[in-house]
């Protein structure tokens, strides 16, 4: 027979060398060993296989599913994301309030780069849904977000769909430049660029995608220098950290 085990709120430490770091307790004669929480965190079940007195945990197999969980999540996300976004957009462009949409993602984005408190608020699953709620509707007002948006926050925190913010206003952002004939580009710079570079960069994209170019910059010094563009699935990385990385994987090639 194999039955789930739970791990005991506070098992027993055991000197044994055998049981590789893992907990042995007694409960009504019967020998229990529980994993660490290293074990769990690992992808271990606790189970045990029931002989006479005896317990023994044994390490599950590890499921296909359980190897896409992580693209799957973020495939949801994106999905959750994408109808609030559909549903923001629309109710923005019937009111004729896209520019202040566009001015509002800008200032949601630049809060959740520069705040740690706003992302855990929007990440961090020790805060109910009231406080959520409550904390973002005093966000909205003193950014003075249009009611749109800031109803479409109440509504998210309500749902417990905060988390998904950043695909929020990367949908957002290509809803807006599709309306207005307009690509995105998402541009990450080793140093912050000046507006001649910005308007260099976004007249050579131009010539490369035929459309006008909005770019999002952000500054990320683990570049080392160069750039990262990404334009829809394009992406072109001048970056001095990948050619760093190209040298030694040839070096390892070559060795």
């Amino acid at each position: 027979m194999v039955q789930s085990v739970a791990p005991p709120a506070k098992p027993l430490k055991t000197n044994n060398p055998s049981l590789c770091g893992r907990h042995r307790y007694t409960v009504a004669g019967l020998i229990y060993l529980c994993y660490t929480t290293a074990d769990l965190f690992a992808g271990r079940t606790v189970r045990r296989h029931v002989t006479g007195a005896t317990a023994l945990l044994l390490p599950r197999p590890r499921r296909t599913w359980e190897r896409g969980h992580v693209s799957e999540s973020a495939s949801i996300s994106t999905g959750i994301a994408g109808r609030y976004a559909t549903a923001v957009f629309e109710l923005a462009k019937d009111g004729n309030e896209l520019d202040r949409l566009e001015n509002d993602i800008s200032t949601l984005d630049a809060a959740i780069s520069g705040s740690a408190d706003f992302r855990s608020l929007i990440h961090s699953p020790i805060y109910t849904r009231a406080q959520q709620g409550t904390a973002t509707a005093a966000i909205a007002e003193k950014m003075e977000l249009s009611g749109t948006v800031a109803n479409t926050l109440k509504l998210m925190a309500s749902k417990r769909r905060l988390f998904v913010l950043p695909q929020l206003i990367t949908a957002l952002r290509g809803l807006i430049a599709d309306e207005k004939g307009e690509v995105t580009a998402d541009v990450r710079a080793a140093t912050a660029l000046s507006d001649e570079q910005q308007e260099n960069l976004a007249a050579t994209l131009k010539k490369s995608v035929g459309k006008d170019v909005k770019m999002n910059v952000t500054v990320d010094e683990s570049l080392i220098g160069g750039l990262i563009v990404k334009v829809g699935s394009k992406m072109i990385d001048t970056s001095i950290r990948s050619k760093l990385a190209a040298l030694q994987n040839t070096m390892k090639e070559v060795g």
